[in-house]
């Protein structure tokens, strides 16, 4: 048996998909979650809905494939957390999601740790991650139960264990980046020192077993999505890279067995442990991708995303888009940065704005793409690129040309699974490697830069100042 069971546990969804690495992919079913927003900056899940989307998603996928399965694996949202039953299961809260911002108060009481925080974490002070979330909860919610990510949770009601992977704890705040283990006073310091913390386990280690889809199956492959997609797309050595178009952008870069500290602000994470060993990565996210593409669609400037490169100019003629409208994450980190448009003239159509806005994304991936050369002490030699948006070929040219880097799209919508799935295949047979369970792709198109260095050079200058003043504006409002 080869067929093994990845499940991607997002945000707005679950995708389950059955992957045989003979056959690829043989059967996919998604099921949706709705997130509810609050007042005052609250975003939560029903996590009743995530185990059925779980459940549903994966018994689907199975049947569909009409042949057993050898493992499920487990791709998870990295920073959403709740409380709950450890004996019965339960939920005792919501599931508190990583866009949630109701913590910044725990981290405002922080601030005088915020150096040694970053230090040893590789993190930023910031509600994001979970252990605010955590720390919020138990303040606010629940003192009952135990408190942690979902993947514990989901993972328990699979097999009865109570564990988490490496590269999700380290997304925590009390997790020591160096030893890769729970770090008692990041612990105390959230109040969380009490609390009973999961076994930290690696990617390519079976945690137990379940009924939940059919006969007893092992359950391995744990890991959070982003780098379940950086599995995936293959990069296995330090300062191959890949981009995520989606909602936002996700560039993270591998770092091998060093733990690089960002000098801009960027994160460091366990990107996975396998094989025995900790292997680390960076990454900065762009807020604003898809988002902005759906802002065009909300103006009528276009029907849908599909329509972009039948829309788009060849030439900006001089417009110019700085698309926070979310904010700018690194290296400005101005949240209240707001969204412009400049060198509008009578003569401008909406074909010139489309792709000014494409240019924009382009731009903001560029600046990232700089910044984790600059953490690995040499620029990156091209990225790999996946999502839904590596679909437009302007904002993939857009990406080439800017960044000056030849741009390999993978040929797959299932980046994460694919990832949870390899690490998973590694535990059933560890006598095959990491790059063996991935297995060679061929990007279906490489995007080379056309646009000269200088020419580059100064639109990347110009769009670097209009953001800066962005950033500054938002500062002062």
């Amino acid at each position: 048996m080869t067929a093994i069971l990845a499940i991607d546990q997002g945000t707005s969804g679950t995708k389950a998909i059955v992957v045989d690495d003979e056959d690829g992919t043989i059967a996919i079913a998604e099921e949706t979650v709705r997130p509810t927003y609050l007042p005052g900056g609250g975003v939560e899940q029903n996590p009743h809905e995530l185990l059925d989307s779980v459940l549903t998603a994966g018994r689907r996928a199975v049947s569909t494939a009409g042949r057993p399965i050898a493992a499920v694996a487990l791709a998870n949202q990295g920073e959403t957390v709740l409380a709950w039953d450890e004996t019965t299961g339960t939920p005792l809260s919501p599931a508190i999601v990583w866009q949630d911002r109701r913590a910044e108060t725990i981290c405002a009481e922080l601030a005088e740790h915020g150096e040694a925080i970053a230090r040893r974490t590789g993190l930023v002070l910031d509600p994001y991650f979970s252990a605010p979330k955590m720390a919020w909860l138990r303040r606010n919610l629940t003192r009952e139960g135990v408190v942690t990510t979902t993947d514990t949770w989901l993972v328990h009601h699979l097999t009865g264990e109570f564990v988490t992977d490496a590269a999700t704890a380290s997304r925590s705040l009390i997790f020591d980046l160096d030893s890769a283990a729970w770090d008692g006073q990041l612990a105390d310091w959230f109040s969380l020192g009490e609390e009973r913390l999961p076994r930290i386990v690696a990617g390519d280690e079976v945690v137990g077993t379940t009924r939940a889809f059919g006969q007893e199956t092992p359950v391995a492959g744990l890991i959070v999505d982003q780098q379940a997609a950086l599995v995936a797309e293959a990069c296995l050595e330090q300062g191959t890279a890949k981009c995520t178009y989606g909602t936002g952008a996700f560039l993270l870069a591998n770092t091998g067995l060093a733990p690089v500290r960002s000098s801009a602000g960027l994160t460091t994470s366990v990107a996975w442990q396998a094989a025995g060993q900790t292997l680390y990565c960076v990454d900065g996210q762009v807020y604003t991708v898809a988002s902005a593409v759906r802002w065009l669609q909300d103006l009528g400037l276009v029907q849908s995303a599909t329509d972009l490169d039948a829309l788009v100019a060849t030439e900006s003629e001089g417009v110019l888009c700085v698309p926070a409208f979310a904010g700018l994450a690194a290296p400005w980190w101005a949240p209240e940065a707001t969204a412009t448009i400049s060198g509008m003239t009578l003569a401008t159509r909406r074909e010139h704005l489309v792709l000014a806005v494409l240019q924009g994304i382009a731009a903001q991936v560029t600046e990232v793409a700089a910044l984790v050369g600059r953490d690995l002490g040499r620029p990156l030699g091209r990225l790999r690129a996946d999502g839904g948006l590596t679909n437009s070929a302007a904002l993939m040219q857009a990406q080439a040309d800017i960044a000056q880097l030849p741009v390999d799209i993978y040929p797959n919508a299932h980046a994460t699974p694919l990832g949870a799935a390899a690490l998973a295949r590694c535990a059933l047979d560890p006598t095959i490697s990491l790059k063996e369970a991935v297995g060679d792709w061929q990007p279906t198109t490489v995007y080379e830069p056309r646009w000269s260095e200088d020419r580059a050079q100064e639109f990347r200058t110009t769009w670097a100042q209009a953001a800066t003043a962005c950033a500054t504006k938002g500062d002062h409002s």
